[in-house]
């Protein structure tokens, strides 16, 4: 069981967040800007919510309502889950593919140490499949 940490050793620890007074298109502006898919909403440094753009789309873009009237704290999602450095990159597989969530806050003693998304996971595991690939390979044709 490889943990997730090893996965924060490769992208990085880098969280982007707002304040749940924000207003909605402040959130997407710093999705856009920084080419992610989501930004934890925090207040005094813990975490209050999460916004993704699937959030941004259902509920402001769909309804056709106005983005900067609208405070992130109405459209984020507040049951967010969230795994430690420890937990095992199968468990965040697990995780996100039963709650049908993309991106997984990693949190250490209410100390945030990182988001994974579904792509980072995926990535992750393509890339240690194929090291053990390499390894049997050139056991089969070199040998030791």
């Amino acid at each position: 069981m490889i943990p997730v940490s090893k996965i924060l050793e490769r992208k990085g620890n880098e969280v982007y967040s707002v304040s749940p007074d924000s207003s909605a298109y402040d959130a997407i502006k710093v999705m856009g800007e920084k080419g992610a898919g989501t930004v934890l909403v925090l207040e005094d440094g813990k975490i209050v919510g999460i916004v993704s753009e699937r959030d941004y789309t259902r509920k402001v873009v769909v309804p056709k309502r106005t983005t900067e009237d609208l405070n992130v704290s109405e459209i984020m999602s507040t049951n967010v889950t969230t795994v430690t450095s420890d937990s095992s990159v199968e468990e965040c597989m697990g995780l996100m593919t039963d709650k049908k969530i993309r991106h997984l806050p990693v949190v250490n003693e209410g100390q945030i140490a990182g988001v994974v998304s579904i792509g980072d996971v995926v990535r992750f595991l393509l890339s240690e499949k194929e090291m053990v690939i390499k390894h049997y390979e050139k056991y089969i044709y070199e040998g030791y």
